[in-house]
C-alpha cells in the first residue's frame, strides 16, 4: 500500500455535500488509492465545493486556488462544479469539474490524471463505507435534488429536480452503518419531506418485507434498529403531521429541523415559500399537544430585499410566539442566477446583518429560559467528545454541529458514542451543564 497512488481531498459545504465526499472516498479506498493528509503528500487533490451563496463561491475558489498553489494537480466538483465557467475562468489549470453527487464522473477524472493500482478490492473498504463523520453518528441521504424553486436559492439548478433514493438501498445503508456501530443516524436531503414524491410512493422491499417509499414508513422501519433517528431539512408540508406519532412513541427522536424562513405572507411569497405565521403557529401548537417533548430548530433569512422594518418586526413577533428551541439566522446575500437577485428593494447590507443580530439576540433570550426550565430533570445523552475538561455530549434535542451540548465537566469514565443518564445542573444561552446519574447503562439509546 505503500507505493499506492494517493489523493488528497477538501470538502467543504453542508452535510449533503459531506456525504457526495464520503461516497467519493469509499470509491477510492475501494481502489486502492491512499487519502493523503497533506498537499505534500498527495499526487493530485480533489476538492469538494459550495455554491450555495456567494461566501460559500468565495471560500471554494479560494480553496481551489490554495490547492493549486500547494500541489498543482486538482479536480473540482460539488455545487460550484455545476459552473464550470466559473471555475474554469478563475482557475484555468484545473485537471477537471464535475458538479454534486458525481462520483462516477469524479472516478473518470481520477483514473485519467492517476491511474488506479489494481482493480476494486472490496476488502480493503468496510461495509459501512468511508465517512467523514465520527463513529458513533452518520448521515444518511434519503433523496438528492429538489422540486421547489424558492426565489434565494440556486440548488435546484445545481443539483437538479428530487430524485428519492430507493427505499430498500436507504434501510440496507442504515443497517449496514448501525451494524458498525454508529448510534444516531441523521436523515438528510435538500427537502427529506417530500421522500417518495417523485417515485410516487412505491413500495420497494427490505429484508424480504414491502415498505413504501414514504417518509412515515421509511422512519418506522428505521426505528427498528435501535439508534437514534433524527429528521433534518424538514419542508412543512401537512403529511409531516403524521411523523409527529413516531415522535411521541419515541420511535425516532422528538425532534424536526423545519427551516421557516419568514413569517410575513408578503416575504414568504417573494421567497416563493408556502404557509402563513398563523397556520404555522397552530401547527407547532399541535406538535406540542401530541408530543410535549419535541425540539423544533429553523432557519431564517434577514434583509431580504423589500423587507421592510415592519416586516421584519412580524417575524421577531412571530419568534416570540413559536418559542423555538433552537434557531439560527442568515443575513440575506444575493446569489448569482437565484431569481431573488433582481427583486427590488434589497436593503443595505449593514441592515440586513443588523436585523440577523437582532433577531438572534431575541432568540438567545427564549433559548436561556427554555433551557434553564431543565435544570432538575434526567436526561439520556449521547457522548461525543472526552477532553481535559471532561464529557461533551449531546440530547436528544441537540444535533451535531448546529445545536448546543450537555457538558459534563470533570467527568471522564465515558467514550464517544456511549449513551449516559444524567441530571442538569446548569444551563446558558446554548448549553446544558449536568452530572452522570449512578448506574447509567451506556448502550442504552
Amino acid at each position: 500500500m505503500s507505493d499506492s497512488p494517493s489523493v488528497g481531498f477538501v470538502s467543504l459545504g453542508c452535510p449533503k455535500a459531506a456525504n457526495d465526499a464520503e461516497l467519493v472516498l469509499t470509491r477510492l479506498r475501494a481502489e486502492g488509492y491512499r487519502t493523503a493528509p497533506a498537499y505534500a503528500a498527495a499526487d493530485l487533490v480533489i476538492v469538494n465545493t459550495c455554491g450555495f451563496i456567494d461566501a460559500a463561491v468565495t471560500e471554494s475558489l479560494e480553496a481551489i486556488g490554495e490547492a493549486l498553489a500547494e500541489n498543482g494537480k486538482v479536480i473540482v466538483t460539488g455545487c460550484l462544479g455545476a459552473r464550470e465557467d466559473l471555475v474554469r475562468a478563475a482557475h484555468p489549470r484545473v485537471l477537471a469539474v464535475t458538479g454534486p453527487h458525481a462520483t462516477e464522473e469524479v472516478m473518470t477524472a481520477v483514473h485519467r490524471c492517476l491511474p488506479p493500482p489494481h482493480g476494486p478490492l472490496t476488502d480493503l473498504v468496510p461495509p459501512q463505507g468511508v465517512r467523514l463523520t465520527p463513529e458513533h453518528f452518520a448521515y444518511l441521504k434519503i433523496s438528492e435534488g429538489c422540486n421547489h424553486r424558492c426565489s434565494f436559492c440556486v440548488i435546484p439548478a445545481l443539483r437538479g429536480p428530487l430524485v428519492s433514493r430507493p427505499v430498500g438501498e436507504v434501510l440496507a445503508e442504515a443497517e449496514r452503518l448501525a451494524e458498525a456501530g454508529v448510534k444516531e443516524l441523521i436523515l438528510i436531503s435538500q427537502d427529506t419531506s417530500a421522500y417518495g414524491v417523485d417515485a410516487k410512493y412505491r413500495t420497494g422491499f427490505w429484508g424480504g418485507r414491502p415498505v413504501r417509499t414514504r417518509l412515515k414508513e421509511l422512519c418506522a422501519a428505521l426505528s427498528g434498529l435501535g439508534v437514534w433517528v433524527r429528521l433534518h431539512y424538514v419542508y412543512p408540508y401537512p403529511a409531516v403531521d403524521d411523523l409527529i406519532p413516531l415522535m411521541a412513541e419515541e420511535k425516532i427522536l422528538p425532534y424536526l429541523d423545519v427551516p421557516f424562513q419568514h413569517a410575513n405572507p408578503r416575504v414568504l411569497a417573494a421567497m416563493k415559500r408556502p404557509a402563513a405565521a398563523e397556520d404555522m403557529l397552530k401547527r407547532i401548537e399541535g406538535w406540542r399537544r401530541d408530543c410535549p417533548e419535541i425540539t423544533l430548530r429553523s432557519t431564517f433569512i434577514t434583509g431580504f430585499p423589500g423587507e421592510t422594518e415592519a416586516e421584519f418586526q412580524e417575524l421577531l413577533d412571530f419568534l416570540e410566539a413559536a418559542q423555538l428551541d433552537r434557531v439560527g439566522a442568515f443575513a440575506y446575500s444575493p446569489v448569482d442566477g437565484a431569481p431573488a437577485t433582481a427583486l427590488p428593494g434589497l436593503p443595505p447590507e449593514a441592515e440586513r446583518e443588523d436585523r440577523r443580530r437582532r433577531l438572534m439576540e431575541a432568540q438567545a433570550g427564549i433559548s436561556a429560559q427554555k433551557l434553564a426550565r431543565k435544570i432538575g430533570a434526567e436526561m439520556t445523552v449521547l457522548v461525543d467528545a472526552v477532553d481535559e475538561e471532561g464529557v461533551m455530549a449531546r440530547g436528544k434535542g441537540d444535533a451535531p454541529e448546529v445545536d448546543g451540548l450537555v457538558c459534563l465537566d470533570d467527568f471522564f469514565a465515558a467514550e464517544p458514542g456511549d449513551f449516559l443518564r444524567v441530571r442538569i445542573i446548569d444551563a446558558d444561552t446554548h448549553d446544558l451543564y449536568a452530572q452522570a446519574v449512578e448506574d447509567d447503562d451506556r448502550g442504552a439509546a
